[in-house]
Parts: structure tokens; C-alpha cells; sequence
């Protein structure tokens, strides 16, 4: 079947897969969403030929995915990034992501969190040693910073959903999901250890998908003295392959805290969290064998 006969112009489904083709140029997609922008680099990590990959680059380039920057003129060689148009695509490679985990490698059964020894639990740990995608991340105060504060050690807690009380946010069934509830008690555990992260030199952040106004009227009722950044385009959780779980119509971020040196490199991972408080004491551990000699 040729990619023509997929479907009619009036199939959104057919024209998006004679734009994306198949299932190499998702995998392309998804390396550059995480930092790998190199030839050689997304050559070397999928194992693809490089006939094939320069033709897909080439067809991505041509469809407004991606756009090519140049950082050598001798030889000319290129960066391979993101559009506006190919982050859009973003959604569709967590979606897929969860899809797979759940009812490929999973039971299918709806969960936050995981077990010690799952697919998601190996991949978030092979994150130590990896340098964060450069991107910036919109802050519930209405400002924007990247995930990781420049020059410091920062504590990166991501979580599932926090609610202000009286808000309409709190998805239905939520407390019947293993591992969903727990944030405002994390929240509230980080803000109490707050100005001891400090001392010790680094920042803490929370994450998750909600949109800054929910996040904000969360930090406001809980008195937060730290951001909260909102990943509600997936831009995160898509570069780091990060483990999600769909409720209430949202793909939410499953528990999970990352220790990232003033570098912006993942020096530890806590995942699966199954004690929300006690895991900030761990982390306050961890920062200190790492901060003071």
C-alpha cells in the first residue's frame, strides 16, 4: 500500500502519517526532543542506517518538524531541532510512551507508580550521567526558568497532581490510584526541609503537568518558598522518556526525584517513591554525601 491510499485529505490520521512515515522517524523525534540534535549522534544511538536517517531528516526538515542550525562550516554539519510544529508532537510521544508501558509491557491495569524491578524503574535509572534537555519550563508565578537551576545543585521532584482545596482539578477516582495520592504531602515535606537543602546548596523544584494556574493556587495554599514549573506540553517528560499514567483526560507525571548537579547532569534517582515524606529525608541525605566534604 502506498502512503497516499492510507486515507482521504480529510483524514487528520493519514496526512499525519504521510508527514511522520513510520516508526524510525518517531524514534528520530524522540532523541532530538532529548538533546541528541547531532547526525552522528542519533546515527550512533539508533542504530539506523545513515541512508535512512538523512532521508528522514530530510523529509522532517522539509515538513516543518525539525529545522537544521549549523555549527560547523567546515565541514558543514548541522543541529537537528525542534519546531514549534514538531513540538507539538510532543503529547503524541508520551501518549505512546504510556500506551506501551501499560498495555504492552504492562496488565493494563491504571497506576502512578511502579515496581523496583519494571522497565520504567531501569530506565529512570540509567538517567545518571545524563545531561537535562535544554528547554524552559513556565513557573507558577507566570516567569520561566529551566528545570535545573544554573551553577547549583537542584532537587527535582516531579509529581502526579496537587490541588488546591475548592479547585476543580482533583481528577475523578483519583485516591482509587495506586501511588496518586502523597503530593501535598511531599509538597509540604519539602517546604518544611526547605532552607536545609539550602544550606546545604541546592534548590528545590517541583514539576508536574498541571498549568500554572493550578499550580500557583497549589503553592499559595500550601505556602510553597520554592517554584513550581508546569510541564503541561510534555517537553520534559518526552526528552527524558519520563513514566506517565493518563487521568482525568491529562497525562500526569508518575512520582519521581532527581538529583541534578550545577551542571544540569542527573547525579541520582529516587523511583519508584512509595513514601512521599520519607523520600525528602533521603534526598536531604544524598545531598549531603555529595555537598559536604
Amino acid at each position: 500500500m502506498r502512503r497516499a491510499d492510507l486515507g482521504d485529505a480529510d483524514c487528520g490520521i493519514a496526512q499525519a502519517l504521510g508527514v511522520l512515515g513510520d516508526w524510525w522517524t518517531f524514534l528520530i523525534v524522540r532523541e532530538i526532543a532529548g538533546g541528541t540534535t547531532r547526525f552522528d549522534a542519533v546515527q550512533r544511538e539508533l542504530g539506523v542506517s545513515r541512508r535512512a536517517l538523512t532521508e528522514r531528516l530530510a523529509g522532517l526538515v522539509e515538513h516543518g518538524v525539525l529545522v537544521r542550525r549549523p555549527y560547523s562550516t567546515r565541514p558543514p554539519r548541522h543541529d537537528y531541532l525542534l519546531t514549534a510544529k514538531g513540538e507539538a508532537l510532543l503529547p503524541v510521544l508520551v501518549a505512546l510512551q504510556d500506551w506501551g508501558t501499560r498495555h504492552v509491557m504492562g496488565d493494563g491495569t491504571l497506576t502512578a507508580t511502579a515496581t523496583a524491578g519494571s522497565a520504567e524503574a531501569r530506565r529512570m535509572h540509567h538517567l545518571v550521567g545524563r545531561r537535562l534537555p535544554e528547554l524552559v519550563l513556565a513557573r507558577d508565578d507566570g516567569g520561566s526558568e529551566p528545570p535545573a537551576v544554573p551553577d547549583r545543585w537542584t532537587v527535582l521532584y516531579l509529581f502526579p497532581g496537587a490541588f488546591a482545596p475548592g479547585t476543580q482539578g482533583v481528577p475523578p477516582g483519583w485516591g482509587e490510584i495506586p501511588g496518586a495520592v502523597g503530593c501535598t504531602l511531599e509538597s509540604r515535606t519539602y517546604a518544611d526541609r526547605h532552607d536545609r537543602f539550602r544550606a546545604l546548596g541546592a534548590e528545590v523544584r517541583g514539576v508536574s503537568t498541571q498549568r500554572p494556574d493550578q499550580l500557583r493556587a497549589f503553592a499559595a495554599h500550601a505556602r510553597l518558598p520554592y517554584p513550581l514549573l508546569s510541564d503541561q506540553d510534555g517537553r520534559l517528560a518526552a526528552g527524558l522518556l519520563l513514566p506517565t499514567f493518563r487521568a482525568g483526560g491529562v497525562d500526569r507525571l508518575k512520582r519521581l526525584t532527581l538529583l541534578v548537579d550545577p551542571r544540569a547532569v542527573v547525579r541520582a534517582v529516587q523511583f519508584p517513591v512509595t513514601d512521599p515524606a520519607g523520600s525528602v529525608d533521603e534526598m536531604l541525605d544524598e545531598v549531603r554525601r555529595r555537598t559536604v566534604s
